[in-house]
């Protein structure tokens, strides 16, 4: 499994889940759950295992040994199984702040939803804050799962923004709200 140049911690644990590099055997489990979330993603149609491929190999290849990446990219394990993953995309290094972004096991979402983001968000701070030193973290959440908003805010993000409107989903606009935390430590 290679390692990101720019982690001192590669791994980060709570209990039986853990997030580790990106691994490139769970990308064909991967594309099967953002195809089947694609109505909450910035994904305009369903992959191929070719497009995941390809994705793989010239994008995320090229992530590990860069000093300032974009993105840094997590499986979300459980006793060594990939349920998720996701990371820190759009990062911005002069600012200092990142999106989070998160995907799960479909079958999860309906019973174990809050669990699993709740487990992301604790472990992915400790990256962006503790490892890469960022000041903020947010996200950017198209108006579909209200339910994720309790879930944020239970775990220290605050509503930060509302964009009205600001995307077109199944031919009709939807907001998008805006989450975030400061780093506490900087």
């Amino acid at each position: 499994m290679p390692n990101y140049r720019c982690l001192h911690c590669q791994e980060r644990h709570l209990g039986d889940f853990s997030i580790v590099p990106l691994r490139y055997e769970d990308r064909f489990s991967i594309m099967k759950w953002r195809n089947a979330q694609i109505y909450h993603l910035r994904q305009t149609r369903p992959l191929t295992e070719e497009d995941q491929q390809r994705y793989f190999d010239e994008v995320v290849a090229g992530l590990f040994d860069e000093p300032r990446p974009g993105q840094i990219l997590f499986s979300y394990l459980e006793k060594g199984v990939c349920i998720g993953y996701g990371g820190l995309v759009h990062i911005n290094w002069t600012d200092r702040n990142a999106e989070i972004s998160f995907i799960m096991d479909t079958a999860l979402e309906a019973d174990h939803f809050a669990e699993h983001w709740s487990n992301w968000l604790t472990m992915l701070r400790q990256v962006a804050f503790d490892d890469l030193g960022l000041h903020k973290i947010y996200t950017y959440a198209f108006d579909l799962r209200p339910h994720l908003y309790p879930v944020l805010e239970a775990n220290g993000f605050r509503r930060e923004a509302t964009l009205p409107e600001h995307c077109f989903h199944e031919g009709r606009y939807k907001d998008v709200v805006i989450h975030s935390i400061l780093n506490g430590n900087v």
